[in-house]
């Protein structure tokens, strides 16, 4: 009986300290920020940006992940600077590459084999950035941090350049890619992210606590960054923490730097927010989880305690809780789950001893806590990826424990053999991965809202033309027969909606024998044209946006990834009547 009263005490304490955050999120005066609207965007002077990626084995998604990002940013004044490792060569291969197709991308080589870590990694590239500098007489003014696997929102860096004029530190939301309700493992990444992004954040910035980088889609203005590298003898990022984007933006909000979490917002149902795929399987999920739990609760315990102002101790407290609450967790299941079948079966055979009164109350309380918790993850989860998959929540919950718990039992285990041993804890990277192709609900804006973003129409005369248009033809085909855009204006508008790069590639780079890779009339019915190989991705030339059933049915004949560039039907038909010959 201990036992259950001390787990139900525990319980109870952890779950209205929840029910505290959800009453602020709903009764609590909301700070709202000064939205700018596109027009404003497009006026505000372009400062430069600097993207840095750390990579170690990425050479699978690095390029696919430049390409498609470099193709849809709608920001001119930006350069990529990727940090590799002299011992991951194939690494080094694909961004050489992408730095030959894109100008704006910049290898920085770490001097030490890897892996390191990913703040050393960041570190090094930081420094590359500023041998850049001084080599071209410029100077990035927003340093932003992404990884291989992300797909950057086309406005993200106009966001961070707006937003940066007036913080030191801007987050823009990461939302992870949706998948189906099948892969139990990924959706508990969706439910966790989705209440995390859409109340737990906001909450915590709006009560004065300092704001955690994601590690992601993190803008910093450069004279705060300054400043800590000369608090840390020029490191920027801790290289010894797992954990190097929750503590860069502890020890920014220590040092009295503006922070802000910009507020997730859709726009045709579509979160501005970058998204990306999180581990689908149970082992990789328990790895990553282990090291946030290594990093967050047990590495920022060990270096700051519990010092500091009474509304950081209360952060420190909930993001160190999970320490208990994940160990505790799985057993209130089985508890719950045992309760459940005695009292079905077992009731006559073996009787429970009785119960006090007030466990019995707090275990009411618990229930009727645990019920808006869990309505709250249903409404947060439903914004983003609808009511249908929301539905599934509380058995992702269940499943969220059993993971949750595992992973913290191995990051206490690696904590502590590291620290008998007297090193540091090794870098637990995860294996990342990138979509062959962006479905609708990822982050395909219509092609009609992007003509008007692009100011090629205006949104009456699109909305005109919607109503206009003979039924079966597209609104793109629509606009060009009445002469409202070029066929310029639609192909770079279907390049920004499905990441697709557009443009032929050098003449060097196509493979006659390579082109005759596909049957002709499969090639020519899917209107594709194959013309290289290259870090064993087939590349193809397309004059529409390809389906995913023409993806299956070309990755069947050459069993490679592949990979699609954009091409208008003229140059297209061109380059046909040279690589097939023509029907009878």
């Amino acid at each position: 009986m201990w036992l259950l009263a001390t787990l139900a005490i525990w319980i109870l304490i952890s779950g209205l300290d929840d029910l505290f955050v959800t009453l602020v999120f709903w009764f609590a005066g909301r700070k709202e920020i000064a939205w700018p609207s596109d027009a404003e965007l497009a006026k505000v002077p372009e400062r430069r940006i600097a993207i840095l990626v750390p990579l170690w084995n990425e050479h699978r998604v690095i390029g696919q992940m430049l390409e498609r990002n470099l193709s849809v940013l709608r920001y001119s004044n930006y350069d990529v600077f990727a940090g590799v490792y002299p011992n991951d060569e194939p690494t080094i291969r694909a961004v050489t590459e992408a730095s030959r197709l894109h100008p704006r991308v910049h290898p920085v080589h770490c001097p030490q084999p890897g892996p390191t870590s990913k703040g050393d990694c960041l570190n090094w590239i930081y420094r590359g950035m500023q041998e850049f500098e001084e080599r071209f007489g410029v100077r990035f003014e927003v340093i932003t941090t992404h990884d291989a696997e992300d797909l950057i929102h086309p406005d993200s860096l106009r966001h961070l350049n707006w937003f940066s004029r007036d913080y030191d530190m801007v987050q823009i939301p990461v939302l992870p890619l949706p998948t189906g309700v099948h892969e139990i493992t990924h959706g508990i990444y969706c439910d966790e992210f989705a209440e995390f992004q859409s109340k737990d954040i906001p909450v915590r910035q709006r009560l004065g606590g300092f704001l955690p980088s994601n590690g992601v889609a993190t803008g910093f203005g450069r004279a705060a960054l300054e400043r800590l590298a000369a608090r840390r003898q020029g490191q920027i990022f801790d290289r010894h923490c797992l954990t190097e984007d929750y503590e860069t933006g502890y020890r920014l909000h220590a040092m009295g730097c503006s922070q802000l979490f910009v507020p997730l917002r859709f726009d045709s149902g579509i979160p501005l927010a970058t998204r990306e795929y999180f581990p689908r399987k149970l082992r990789a999920a328990i790895r990553q989880r282990s090291r946030w739990v290594a990093g967050i609760a047990l590495q920022g315990w060990e270096r700051h305690g519990w010092r500091g102002p009474w509304r950081q101790l209360y952060w420190f407290w909930r993001d160190r809780k999970g320490l208990v609450g994940n160990l505790l967790a799985p057993l209130t299941n089985v508890l719950f789950l045992y309760g459940g079948i005695h009292t079905r079966f077992g009731r006559a055979a073996a009787p429970l001893p009785p119960v006090p009164h007030w466990l019995v109350y707090c275990c009411v309380i618990i229930l009727g806590v645990t019920l808006i918790q869990m309505s709250m993850r249903i409404w947060c989860c439903a914004r983003v990826y609808g009511w249908m998959f929301a539905a599934a929540a509380p058995l992702r919950m269940l499943w969220g424990n059993v993971v949750n718990g595992a992973a913290t039992l191995g990051a206490l285990r690696q904590f502590w053999k590291a620290r008998r041993q007297q090193r540091n804890l090794p870098w637990l990277k995860t294996d990342h991965v990138y979509p062959s192709q962006i479905s609708p609900d990822q982050s395909r804006q219509p092609v009609g809202q992007i003509l008007v973003k692009m100011r090629c129409v205006s949104l009456e005369e699109l909305e005109q033309a919607l109503k206009s248009r003979p039924p079966g033809l597209r609104i793109g085909e629509y606009l060009i027969y009445s002469q409202r855009i070029t066929e310029e204006n639609l192909y770079q508008a279907l390049s920004s909606q499905s990441g697709i790069p557009l443009g032929m590639p050098e003449l060097a780079e196509l493979n006659p024998s390579v082109t005759r890779m596909f049957p002709a009339e499969i090639a020519r019915r899917s209107k594709v044209i194959p013309y290289r190989v290259s870090a064993g991705e087939l590349h193809v030339l397309t004059v529409e946006l390809p389906s995913s059933q023409i993806v299956r049915e070309l990755v069947s004949f050459c069993k490679l990834g592949v990979r699609f560039r954009l091409v208008r039907p003229a140059e297209f038909e061109t380059l046909a009547r040279k690589c097939w010959p023509q029907p009878p």
